[in-house]
């Protein structure tokens, strides 16, 4: 099995169980009725359509979450780069964060991001002290994740739990912030943004297999709609026949060989220094190079505070770009 920090991760990143392919258990998201129901929506044609976002003080979520407000949130601390990425979308700044996607150059820059506070104890343990002290309106987390953390922060601020599973959830969450925050113009534009990129990838659908692996060494994940927002779009995109199988089973690498894999993207996790890519550590398995992606040259290693953290708009909307690039 995948050790347990990389494990702990990916779940707060999109719900999943990981376990070891090549072992001949590779892993994928959790399963359910719901998460099915999920993934078949996302076969849908996407509606451009943007219907317009009135600012509010209190608002009921997707999840059914409700948030209330005495004004407009001006400090707001991100747990989950999720959080970010709709703040850059909305162009406000948090007061502090504890990912890395603002640096990224289609966000605030290295430069700037600097200039966000860094939350200490990491995705896994934010320091609760650390949150309080910046004194925000409004602390946006992961529910699975942070929700541990509502006790500690009530009273003293709002604290809001998100959990997207499909981009519907992640466009959900851009409204939302944006009605409680009062920039309704700047949501509008960006849903727009998003949904017009999705329905151009779409009418243009690749006829190749497409798959999207994730992990720190051998053993490794397979990403699945209905529970990864990123996977979510793939269908749209290309062939993407992964299905989730639930906590106990996944994809053995022989399986992932028989369907003929033409374009494959990784997304290598790294805790602490950066110790190789996740594509080099594998290139030592024999099957491996039996791949036709590894075999013509087709795998691509992408920057996973984008594909596997950010799940906002702004991230999907360089996923798609690369995603539609290579599968060309």
């Amino acid at each position: 099995m995948l050790r347990s920090p990389l494990r702990a991760i990916r779940r707060g990143l999109a719900a999943v169980v990981l376990g070891s392919v090549l072992a001949g258990c590779g892993a994928t998201a959790g399963t359910s009725t719901e998460g099915e129901a999920k993934a078949g929506a996302e076969t849908e044609a996407t509606d451009v359509r943007v219907e317009p976002i009135e600012e509010t003080r209190r608002l009921t979520d997707a999840r059914g979450v409700t948030v209330s407000l005495e004004r407009r949130p001006e400090r707001i601390v991100c747990l989950v780069a999720l959080c970010d990425d709709i703040l850059t979308e909305l162009g406000i700044v948090p007061v502090a964060t504890n990912s890395r996607l603002l640096a990224h150059p289609e966000f605030l820059g290295a430069e700037k991001a600097q200039q966000v506070d860094i939350v200490p104890g990491g995705f896994i343990a934010p320091e609760v002290e650390a949150i309080l002290s910046h004194k925000p309106d409004l602390v946006i987390g992961l529910e699975d994740t942070h929700g541990k953390l509502a006790p500690a922060l009530e009273g003293a601020t709002t604290f809001w739990p998100m959990q997207p599973a499909t981009w519907q959830d992640s466009v959900g969450y851009l409204r939302d912030v944006a009605a409680l925050t009062g920039r309704t113009a700047q949501g509008e534009e960006a849903e727009r943004a998003f949904r017009t990129k999705l329905a151009e990838a779409e009418r243009n659908k690749s006829d190749r297999t497409a798959l999207i692996i994730y992990g720190s060494d051998e053993n490794f994940g397979v990403a699945t709609p209905g529970t990864d927002v990123v996977a979510g779009l793939f269908p749209k995109l290309a062939e993407y026949p992964w299905k989730s199988r639930g906590v106990e089973g996944g994809y053995s690498l022989e399986e992932i060989l028989a369907q003929g894999v033409d374009v494959l993207f990784v997304e290598t996790m790294s805790f602490g220094e950066p110790d190789g890519t996740l594509s080099e550590k594998l290139a030592d398995n024999p099957l491996w190079s039996r791949i036709p992606a590894v075999a013509n040259g087709d795998v691509h290693e992408v920057d996973s505070e984008v594909w596997a953290k950010g799940r906002g708009t702004r991230s999907l909307g360089l996923v798609l770009d690369e995603a539609v690039a290579a599968l060309r």
